[in-house]
């Protein structure tokens, strides 16, 4: 499963392998190689499909932080050395002509923070070794849109550069060809596309994109040790009380493409839904897309049912996977997968977040099912305040009102509150003690802040699963994504919901049960999950019991 590798010592860190062997390494803890690595080691000891790579310790992101920002000495020698490692199990060649081998590079700290920190893919792509993915996939579409993404995430992570001049590039081509995404764009637009990327990314950064994949390589690692201490990072640790960690791995990992075409995509499931706590599977997919096209929450990933349709040996796979996870880590998993030309990959796995009336929900149907025992999930319960889990519905006398828009509802409840466009009026607002619905054409983990104070949140675009989703979930916000009709102008302060003009500080209503929007504070009716609580009282009672009779018969 996983093998230390050209190790420095423990105070300098080490490196992993995983998903290629069977060696057990009980030093590869979770507090060492993150919960992202960790995760792929437990599902590769369960056979299920993982793209073969090597992780380094959170002890590099320690040292970085701890030499004021500094690569510890002979990184990029010992990255270059694992790469060769991991060329001999794939088959590949890191910057090869022939056969060139792609990385992703990913942060994974011991706690799971879902999109806090960043992430890095097609690492290895230069001008030459485009040219010979397209000669050995014969898909000249899929390597000119992973190089062009390339280069926008290069200069948006790496180098912390703005990605308006690239958004306008690409708006521009979907113009004048007249398309709905990128992913209607032909290879000839695409390769295109990347070279004036290429052309934008010069003059933004003041140099050319590095042609050496090893450069581009360190470059990314170095960006995923810094996301560490970015804004939302540490503002996630703040508002969750998290404390005490070394850092983040960095996880560098085999590329596997969902931007193949047809028959490829990539998608982000629960094992369960993570609002109701239902017992089924809760999943956004997107055709010929990678996996920042779904959690990025700038695109409405709804093709699972088509995914049903056109693959079906896929989404019973997928299934089989639901199945398996719950079974190795005896609780919700959130996980990340691709599906390339066909075939199934596993990217990520990580507990799932939930909302609490969710987390009632499904401990007590874990214990019925036998997943795992009552005082495990007492365990798990004592995270929340039970007194207070509520859903609140809209009453029925208001629920007839007519709605403004419908969008995707992502987590729900209703919220209630004034039109806030961006995390800085939100806060402002909040401080005079008026309620705030944060309303944003894609909300990213960036508005974190303002997540974290507002009553609800509605986007333009989006997913269910997207970083931003899942954080409102476990913040126990409303949320509502994907409401297409509505339209924001930032420099005029106002958003069109419908056929009416909403300015800052208009009162409208979120039904993140049915995903629809009103105006105005509507009536709501607020319920308990009685069913539940009485269970969650009986085990408790029967706990009571049997520590009177141990007590009794020790006496």
């Amino acid at each position: 499963m996983t093998e230390p590798i050209a190790q420095d010592g423990g105070d300098e860190g080490k490196v992993f392998f995983f998903g290629a062997d069977n060696i057990q390494t009980p030093d590869a803890t979770i507090d060492v190689v993150g919960g992202k690595a960790f995760n792929l080691m437990r599902m590769a000891r369960v056979d299920l499909p993982i793209p073969p790579g090597f992780v380094l310790s959170t002890q590099y992101c320690a040292n970085y932080l701890r030499q004021g920002k500094r690569l510890p000495k002979g990184l990029p020698e010992l990255l270059e050395s694992h790469i060769r490692r991991l060329e001999n199990i794939v088959g590949f060649t890191f910057g090869g002509s022939r056969r060139p081998l792609l990385v992703s590079v990913r942060s994974g700290a011991a706690v799971s923070m879902p999109g806090m920190m960043d992430t890095v893919l097609d690492i290895g792509l230069t001008d030459t070794t485009v040219k010979a993915l397209v000669r050995m996939t014969g898909n000249p579409r899929m390597a000119w849109d992973s190089y062009r993404r390339l280069v926008e995430a290069y200069a948006k992570v790496v180098h912390g550069c703005p990605t308006d001049g690239f958004d306008l590039l690409l708006g521009r081509y979907l113009e004048e060809e007249d398309l709905p995404s990128s992913r209607e764009l032909d290879a000839e637009s695409l390769e295109n596309l990347t070279m004036e990327y290429l052309e934008a990314y010069a003059e933004q950064v003041g140099s050319r994109f590095p042609q050496r994949p090893i450069d581009q390589l360190v470059g990314a690692v170095e960006a995923v040790f810094r996301s560490w201490e970015s804004q939302r990072a540490v503002e996630f640790r703040r508002i969750h009380n998290i404390m005490g960690l070394l850092g983040t791995a960095v996880t560098v990992q085999t590329m596997v493409f969902g931007n193949m075409g047809a028959t490829s995509g990539s998608g982000v499931a629960f094992t369960r839904d993570p609002a109701t706590g239902e017992n089924d599977l809760y999943m956004d997919f997107l055709f010929n897309a990678q996996g920042e096209d779904v959690v990025s929450g700038r695109s409405a990933a709804e093709d699972a049912e088509e995914l049903k349709r056109v693959l079906p040996g896929v989404y019973r796979e997928i299934h089989r996977v639901r199945k398996l996870l719950e079974e190795e880590f005896k609780d919700v998993q959130d996980f990340e997968f691709t599906v390339q030309e066909g075939k199934l990959y596993m990217l990520q796995c990580r507990t799932g977040k939930r909302t609490p009336w969710a987390a009632l929900r499904i401990a007590v149907d874990m214990v019925q099912e036998g997943l795992i025992d009552a005082p495990t999930a007492l365990k798990r319960l004592a995270l929340y305040d039970l007194e207070r889990i509520e859903r609140v519905r809209l009453a029925s006398k208001t629920s007839e009102a007519e709605p403004l828009c419908k969008g995707i509802p992502a987590s729900p409840g209703v919220a209630i509150g004034q039109v806030a466009l961006d995390t800085d009026t939100a806060k402002f607002m909040v401080s005079k003690g008026r309620p705030v619905i944060l309303v944003r054409e894609d909300t990213s983990t960036g508005d974190i802040a303002g997540m974290a104070i507002c009553n609800g949140i509605l986007t333009v675009v989006g997913g269910r699963t997207s970083h931003a989703a899942v954080v409102a979930r476990q913040l126990n916000k409303v949320c509502i994504v994907g409401c297409g009709t509505m339209g924001i102008d930032l420099r005029k302060r106002w958003v069109n919901i419908g056929a009416k003009t909403y300015s800052e500080g208009d009162f409208i209503s979120l039904d993140g049960n049915t995903g629809n929007v009103y105006a105005g504070a509507l009536d709501v009716i607020v319920e308990r999950p009685k069913k539940y609580l009485a269970e969650v009282d009986r085990w408790k009672d029967e706990g009571r019991g049997k520590q009177m009779h141990i007590t009794a018969f020790g006496s």
